[in-house]
């Protein structure tokens, strides 16, 4: 397949590694990965704080860059980033009255796959050659939760791992407390909701916690870190893309 890569803005940003994880692991399955230039913001956080009229042409560059490079799939590392893309674009472009854009978005959108439901969902894949001797547990994100209905997918391919130990985690479909911008703008609340998580994932005993986004690990990875808990943060994507030394 020709699988396009939408890296995010928390990717080009800040965690370049899992873009190239992402990258590894496609290749790995003989895809051949592509990378549009000039990718952007996908328009959530404007949308999420009702600047609608401001993400529409970020939804605009978003159809002109991934729609003219003839790919099979399109493939982000981020729950939150592709459940912009499929559930909200169509509405914001049927919103703006904008025909020729709302028949873009309904052809490109179903293409559009966060890494795991690609992987698990699209190719059927459980063991991709991974191998991660670690304790690790899993957090699933609100937006691939209850968006994308992710469901297993993250964990059949986790429990493909080599070496793996996947470890329980309590309340697991409670919320971190990050949510973008709610984050900022209810910050007491957001730090009750994340010393939570926290207790959760340092009960489990686990080294490393991991999840489908950057948004949330970096989020808890805070917490981790601010606590000195020892415990590390690490999107799946790397998880996946990691080898047995040889």
């Amino acid at each position: 397949m020709r699988v396009g890569l939408f890296i995010t803005c928390l990717g080009d940003s800040l965690f370049p590694e899992t873009g190239r994880a992402t990258v590894e692991v496609l290749e790995r399955l003989g895809h051949t990965v592509v990378f549009p230039a000039g990718q952007t913001c996908c328009g959530q956080m404007h949308a999420n704080s009702g600047y609608e009229g401001e993400a529409l042409p970020l939804v605009r560059g978003f159809v002109e860059r991934f729609g003219g490079e003839d790919l099979d799939a399109i493939v982000a590392p981020s729950g939150s980033c592709v459940a912009m893309v499929r559930h909200h674009y169509p509405r914001l472009a049927a919103e703006a009255g904008d025909a020729a854009l709302a028949a873009d978005v309904g052809a490109l959108a179903p293409r559009v796959f966060e890494l795991c439901e690609f992987l698990a969902d699209e190719l059927g894949a459980t063991d991709i050659g991974a191998y991660y001797p670690h304790r690790v547990v899993y957090h699933p994100s609100c937006h691939g939760l209850r968006m994308l209905g992710l469901g297993e997918a993250p964990l059949r391919l986790l429990r493909g791992v080599g070496g793996i130990e996947l470890r329980e985690l309590e309340e697991a479909e409670s919320c971190c407390g990050f949510g973008g911008t709610f984050a900022v703008k209810n910050v007491d609340v957001s730090a009750a909701m994340l010393a939570d998580k926290v207790r959760a994932v340092l009960d489990s005993g686990a080294e490393v916690c991991t999840a489908t986004d950057s948004s949330c690990l970096m989020h808890i990875g805070g917490a981790l870190r601010r606590g000195r808990t020892g415990v590390r943060t690490v999107h799946i994507a790397e998880i996946l893309a990691a080898e047995e030394a040889r």
